[in-house]
């Protein structure tokens, strides 16, 4: 990305300029090139094809590494407006014996065949709305205005697991259970069909011992509530689905009609951490979508003139803590880690200083090019690795106005505010040397080792462009890092595999699906040595791939 040019924009002109346009800049980068071919609609490939191998894949990788994310971006003459409203398209990559093979499928929503069927777009997604049927009279289509928008099935997010189960998600209500071997569908599962939920997010937390946990939001007369889900590890009967789950508690928003948007939560040994953060979701505006043609996106917005709350929330007994732990404004759409250590809860994330960057990904912004396209990327608030230390034993005792943490080495700080009101701030977990990269996201740790523990290493993807154009390996240990990047190339969010025989916390590899947008059909499964960074090897698929969300290993015994 040598052509690249970062300076920072001084001259009054210059300010001028942006004032009237009332756009915030956050970096002043000149000469993006175009990302417009990775989000480009595709064909499935349901049939496996093999790759072609470059230096080596390490015999010990048995497994499917899975991958979701949208594939389609148009139906007949319209399209859709959001990067997550483009149908979720399924990968497998096939690893054994040191050889690969590939292939992808549309998910079978409700959302796609009706999509399909009707050659439009039938079902509303995040930043698209649906137009009434043209087939139906002036008074029918009238009346549909008035209709509450369906919660769309479209699960292009994540691939996810319940009682050892595979399921494919997004944030409604609807996910899909899936045959991770075949990518096909074997049932849509309803989370109000089970507890009184209206959606969950796509990122639950898994402990040893199989007990899920989640978060989804309930809508009531009395108010919008977060609601902390608990989905037990056993299945009693062959094919049961989420039976046992239960609501853990319930909190409510601190606005009736406005929640917050939340992407995902964080969870320690004892506590699931609930960040509300100021990202609102007008329940009014989104529920008359359909009259006044606004998509859901449309109902979010960013309200930065409130703090940040932090609830912690005990996993035994449900008990919310009445102490909030405030901090200012902040968006995070993915959570590190999270631990106790020393009477201290330590929750790691991803997080930037504003909460529009969800807005800013509609499809046309990410096939701008030239002027353009720096436009966009400039607007975007930039996400970086912080920690945020919150003591558990506040009581009656504890000083006011005084920093009340005593870890070695921590420069985040807690001040007790009022009796049941501390306000934090952070500590980066990053040196300056992460600003070159333009920050990361997408993080992912050693997972089933050290999730909920203390942990050393975390990786992610740089961002020096709309998508991830970077890995980054991150060392908490000196905050040092290790970087593995080719101009032109924009690998994925990194999974870390680890060895059958491994000792340490970074034994193993990384595995990433690297997309190639100036080269036609070069998509390829990059896997690293996650110790070193050092690239192992490549497995090439003659197919284009569009930049997709998250994925899963799952080893083949």
């Amino acid at each position: 990305m040598s052509n690249i040019k970062h300076r920072k924009s001084n001259s009054p002109a210059d300010k001028k300029s942006k004032a009237k346009r009332n756009i915030r800049h956050f970096t002043d980068v000149h000469g993006l090139p175009s990302i417009e071919k990775m989000v480009s609609s595709v064909e499935e490939t349901p049939e496996p094809i093999s790759c072609f191998i470059t230096g080596t894949i390490p015999d010990w990788i048995k497994g499917n590494f899975l991958r979701n994310g949208p594939g389609k971006f148009e139906i007949g003459n319209q399209r859709f407006n959001h990067w997550f409203d483009g149908m979720a398209l399924l990968h497998q990559f096939k690893i054994s014996n040191g050889q690969v093979t590939y292939k992808s499928r549309f998910l079978s929503s409700d959302s796609y065949q009706s999509n399909q069927e009707r050659n439009r777009i039938v079902v509303s997604e995040f930043g698209t709305v649906t137009m009434p049927d043209p087939c139906k009279n002036f008074f029918q289509r009238f009346l549909s205005r008035f209709e509450l928008p369906k919660p769309s099935d479209n699960a292009n997010v994540s691939f996810v697991t319940y009682k050892g189960d595979y399921y494919v998600s997004t944030e409604t209500n609807i996910m899909h259970k899936l045959d991770p071997e075949t990518l096909q569908s074997t049932g849509k599962v309803d989370w109000s069909k089970f507890i009184a939920v209206n959606g969950a997010t796509a990122h639950p937390h898994t402990e040893p011992d199989g007990t899920t946990y989640n978060m989804g939001n309930s809508y009531t007369p009395k108010g919008a509530y977060y609601n902390i889900i608990r989905v037990p590890g056993g299945k009693p009967v062959e094919g049961e689905t989420l039976e046992g789950a239960s609501v853990l508690c319930s909190i409510r928003s601190s606005e009736k009609t406005k929640p917050c948007y939340y992407h995902s939560f964080a969870m320690s040994e004892n506590y699931v951490v609930f960040i509300e953060q100021p990202i609102k979701m007008d329940l009014l505006k989104i529920a008359t979508g359909k009259l006044t043609g606004k998509s859901i996106s449309d109902g979010v917005s960013w309200e930065p003139k409130s703090n940040t709350v932090f609830h912690l929330i005990h996993k035994d007994t449900g008990k919310v803590s009445p102490v909030k732990y405030l901090a200012k404004a902040l968006s995070t759409f993915h959570q590190i880690n999270a631990f106790e250590e020393g009477g201290f809860l330590i929750v790691d994330m991803c997080a930037s200083d504003d909460g529009r960057a969800i807005t800013n990904y509609q499809v046309q912004n990410l096939r701008k090019s030239g002027e353009a396209l720096d436009e966009v990327y400039n607007t975007l608030c930039r996400v970086f690795p912080r920690r945020f230390v919150l003591p558990l034993n506040i009581d009656s005792q504890t000083p006011f106005n005084q920093n009340l943490i005593h870890l070695p080495n921590v420069t985040a700080t807690c001040l007790r505010i009022s009796t049941n009101k501390v306000f934090c701030t952070h500590e980066d977990l990053h040196g300056e040397e992460l600003h070159h990269y333009g920050g990361l996201e997408f993080p992912q740790i050693n997972y089933d080792k050290y999730n909920t523990r203390p942990y050393r290493y975390f990786y992610g993807c740089g961002f020096r462009h709309l998508v991830g154009d970077t890995l980054i390996k991150m060392d908490l240990n000196g905050k040092s890092m290790k970087v593995w990047e080719h101009a032109g190339l924009y690998p994925s969010e990194p999974v870390f595999v680890p060895s059958p025989d491994a000792t340490e916390e970074d034994d193993g590899v990384i595995l990433s699906v690297v997309i190639t947008p100036n080269k036609d059909k070069s998509t390829f499964l990059l896997v690293l040595d996650a110790k070193s960074f050092e690239e192992l090897g490549r497995a090439s698929v003659s197919v284009n791939i569009p930049y997709g969300f998250h994925g899963a290993f799952t080893a083949m015994t």
